[in-house]
């Protein structure tokens, strides 16, 4: 008898815990439509370039963006502040100063969210030409 209820009591434990996981892991979720963008060539005249990465929130709770970190002061991200509903949508825009950067671009940037352990990684690439 004793055998029989140490067996139910580690069934219900583990299906609680494997519903647990599966709420956590459903609370919000950014999908991406695309995480790389490449602007190909570009003139250093231009001054500045910009590409947009719009995401859904596929999860079931509101998803919040709380920090956004590039590589360096010559990418500047703007980001939608308020919170994403479930099924809603958001853009995160990146901006490329081209103004003395001659050469390749590889930058990243790191969007931090309310989704614990979750860090999402961005990438914008392209080559700036010289002045003629």
């Amino acid at each position: 008898m004793k055998k029989l209820g140490f067996v139910l009591l580690t069934m219900v434990l583990s299906l609680g815990l494997a519903f647990a996981q599966k709420k956590t892991n459903a609370d919000g979720n950014a999908n991406f439509t695309t995480t790389v963008h490449d602007f190909g060539k570009v003139a250093e005249e231009a001054g500045s370039v910009s590409c947009e990465f719009k995401f859904t929130n596929t999860g079931t709770k509101p998803l919040l963006i709380q920090d956004i970190r590039t590589t360096c002061g010559c990418t500047t991200p703007s980001y939608t502040k308020d919170p994403v509903l479930p099924g809603g949508e958001g853009v995160i825009k990146v901006t490329y100063s081209t103004r003395g950067r001659v050469g390749t671009i590889d930058k990243k940037v790191t969007v931090f969210t309310n989704e614990p352990d979750k860090v999402y990684t961005l990438q914008i690439k392209g080559e700036v030409l010289p002045r003629k």
